[in-house]
């Protein structure tokens, strides 16, 4: 049997156009996640963040399918909640009072009582210290617009920029923190087909 690739089931979440903005009510997920500040381009707690929230994303995969009528599926792209103290002096320019929570989207069969379970696990076997921060959480989105970046996370901002204005065309306005998804792996990626979700949530 196939991995269960949530991404491909929630296609509409997780592909959404780069012609367009679109606008979407997103269901509650659960996710691992873990908080942070500063530039993530200069600040090794954000790459501590990322090697840590997929040494557990892998290894609840891993408990999962061995266990007893496991499942097998497919580990969910990183994503990322930006925000600022005043969201608008949000700027791609400065990062450096960027503050950030990094996360990973998990079925439905993890819950704290595995995650408990395959962090004091895991923890055995490496030396993980951003382990005792990561935390089981509901993400509870509602209404939000979206749209496919391509190209380099530094060419974002006329595509926020667009994203901004068709919430504020639409008679919505801002509220909570700009989401971004990582479909692709800028280690392996040319910068140029770099895929990026970019999400903004809003209201009346």
């Amino acid at each position: 049997m196939p991995a269960i690739d949530l991404k491909r089931e929630l296609k509409h979440l997780y592909n959404p156009p780069a012609t367009e903005v679109v606008f979407l009510d997103v269901p509650p997920m659960n996710f691992l996640m873990i908080d942070g500040a500063g530039d993530p381009n200069l600040s090794a707690d954000y790459q501590a963040a990322i090697e840590v929230l997929y040494a557990a994303s892998y290894a609840l995969k891993f408990t999962l399918k061995r266990a007893a009528g496991g499942i097998d599926y497919v580990v969910m792209p990183s994503e990322g909640l930006w925000w600022a103290g005043d969201m608008d002096r949000f700027s791609m320019a400065d990062k450096a009072d960027w503050r950030w929570t990094m996360m990973i989207a998990q079925p439905p069969e993890v819950d704290e009582t595995l995650l408990a379970e395959v962090l004091a696990q895991t923890a055995k076997k490496k030396a993980l210290p951003a382990l005792a921060r990561l935390r089981f959480e509901k993400l509870e989105e509602g209404r939000w617009a979206q749209i496919m970046q391509q190209g380099p996370y530094e060419a974002e901002a006329p595509t926020i920029a667009r994203l901004h204005e068709s919430i504020a065309s639409a008679g919505f306005r801002r509220s909570g923190k700009h989401h971004e998804i990582y479909l692709s792996d800028p280690r392996k990626a040319a910068a140029e087909k770099m895929r990026t979700v970019l999400r903004q949530p809003m209201s009346r």
